[in-house]
């Protein structure tokens, strides 16, 4: 009989912490899991879920306008955001409670409230204690707030998805996957968006000339995009907002935005009760098999700061089940990643940017493609596709597949199985393509640049 009262105790009910727990579960072990605020965490919740169903909501302003060069008359369309919201709410909510009853179902006891670590075995919920032979952390991030004069007047993207209305004005402070994201969202749906970065390209950690494509697209759709600028501070009257750029320009905004990253979800854990590491930024320390110092914590997601994406920490979390309760001994390989920027235009990415593959190669071969779809030859839409290859000269290998425009994403996933089974060049170029379509694109390119 154990000496605890459970085997596994997961701190976090995201979908790292679920999966773990699941499977956990399913390989015997007593499982326990505490969620503080919502089952699904970010990804469910103010992340990857929300944020495409109101990124396609976004789409249909363009898709009317396209409609026009296809014979069709759809009239003067008009947007309801309370319409949106409460049918975004509405699935959120079917998927809370699918993530119960997964865990329900697979004998997982779910406790809801706040946990605090109390030493390496211990874990209290409120006024309830409970020894764990194994505790898992899986609390996620939560969004980081630039210190700036008037910050406070800014919301951050947990507040976007609860906005009561759609601001007229907006302006975005961030360059990353979050801030293009809603960034576009907002401007597709009809709010005047300026996005303020600090940097000279968007998308700083992907193949750079992602980042200077998406740009000139997204400038195309009406959107200001201003480069080497930071906001300084924020005022709040009775109007609106005023942003006082660093620069000391002046905007006028109903509503500010920040999305300027994310920081490991750790405060108020009681990870120095049990001595657990922690990096500068506050995310745990773990070795390969997701241990912390302390032998009986281990971590996953975005806490640890490695990849923060839904898929990675579903990995972590079946690599933690099977090597505590199931003895498999499964690694996780962050090599060739797929990843998705639902911006609008898309943006779809796997392997080593050319400038990662400089660094690691001698010799490089890069074939490059930019074109109008076929969809916008009748459509009038100046919207443009770019398409990237990245081939190590010495073995014809690819390296990396980096593409701009409609469905990235779904066609990225393709390519991520090629890279993944070392795909070369060569055999992209013996892959028959399907014609008409944007894909075939990669399977055609034969000049390098």
């Amino acid at each position: 009989m154990s000496a605890y009262d459970y085997d596994l105790f997961t701190i976090g009910g995201g979908s790292g912490g679920v999966r773990a727990s699941r499977f956990a579960a399913q390989h015997g072990a007593r499982v326990a899991i505490a969620e503080s605020q919502y089952l699904g965490g970010t990804c469910v919740n103010v992340g990857c879920i929300p944020k495409k169903l109101m990124s396609y909501g976004a789409h249909f302003h363009e898709d009317f306008s396209d409609a026009v060069g296809y014979g069709w008359q759809p009239g003067q369309p008009g947007f309801d955001w309370a319409t949106l919201i409460a049918a975004k709410d509405k699935e959120i909510a079917r998927l809370n409670g699918v993530y119960r009853k997964l865990l329900d179902g697979a004998g997982v006891k779910v406790i809801d409230g706040f946990a605090v670590i109390e030493d390496a075995h211990t874990v209290r919920v409120g006024e309830q204690r409970f020894s764990a032979e194994h505790i898992l952390i899986a609390t996620g991030g939560q969004p980081s707030v630039p210190n700036f004069p008037g910050s406070v007047h800014a919301i951050t993207s947990d507040g976007f998805f609860r906005l009561p209305a759609l601001p007229a004005r907006t302006v975005v402070m961030g360059g990353g996957y979050i801030a293009v994201e809603l960034a576009s969202i907002l401007n597709g749906l009809g709010s005047q968006v300026t996005l303020v970065y600090r940097g000279k390209q968007l998308l700083r950690t992907m193949d750079a000339e992602l980042g200077v494509f998406l740009a000139a697209e997204m400038q195309k759709k009406g959107m200001q995009i201003l480069f080497e600028t930071t906001i300084a501070g924020i005022e709040q009257s009775a109007g609106g907002k005023t942003v006082i750029l660093d620069d000391g320009r002046r905007i006028e905004a109903d509503c500010v935005l920040l999305a300027t990253g994310r920081d490991a979800n750790t405060a108020q854990l009681g990870l120095g009760n049990a001595g657990v590491a922690t990096k500068d930024n506050g995310a745990i320390v773990v070795n390969e098999q997701f241990a912390t110092n302390v032998p009986s914590i281990h971590a996953i997601g975005d806490v640890i700061d490695r990849i923060a994406l839904t898929p990675v920490a579903l990995a972590e979390g079946m690599a933690v089940a099977g090597r505590l309760f199931n003895k498999a001994a499964r690694s996780v390989s962050y090599d060739n990643v797929p990843t998705a920027v639902f911006s609008h235009p898309n943006v779809a990415t796997v392997g080593l940017s050319e400038e990662q593959a400089r660094k690691k190669f001698t010799g490089l071969r890069i074939f490059k493609s930019e074109f109008k779809p076929l969809k916008h030859t009748l459509s009038g839409n100046p919207e443009r596709t770019f398409m990237k290859l990245v081939v190590d000269a010495a073995s014809d290998k690819v390296l990396g597949v980096h593409m701009v425009g409609a469905e990235a994403g779904e066609i990225m996933q393709g390519f991520a199985v090629a890279l993944q089974c070392g795909a070369t060049k060569a055999q992209f170029d013996a892959t028959i393509g399907i014609h008409p379509t944007a894909a075939e694109e990669f399977v055609t390119m034969r000049t390098p640049v």
